[in-house]
């Protein structure tokens, strides 16, 4: 959809602001990439080991500070 032919040219502040650090680092997208391996792409879970953790785990009581007398 085109608005109008008059603003082609438009380049939104938040563009240009992204461009002007992209080139002032260039190694900028490599550092994105990194901390999405770190923050979001996990390796893949493992369901036995994550079934025996959960069934070893010792039910808590409601109220840990309560003493049973």
């Amino acid at each position: 959809m085109a608005f109008s032919k008059h603003n082609k040219l438009y380049v939104s502040d938040y563009t240009r602001f992204l461009s002007e650090m992209k080139q002032k680092d260039p190694s900028l997208d490599e550092k994105q990439r990194n901390g999405r391996l770190i923050h979001w792409d996990k390796a893949p879970i493992d369901l036995d080991a994550r079934r025996r953790t959960e069934e070893s785990r010792i039910k808590q009581q409601a109220y840990v500070y309560q003493t049973k007398h």
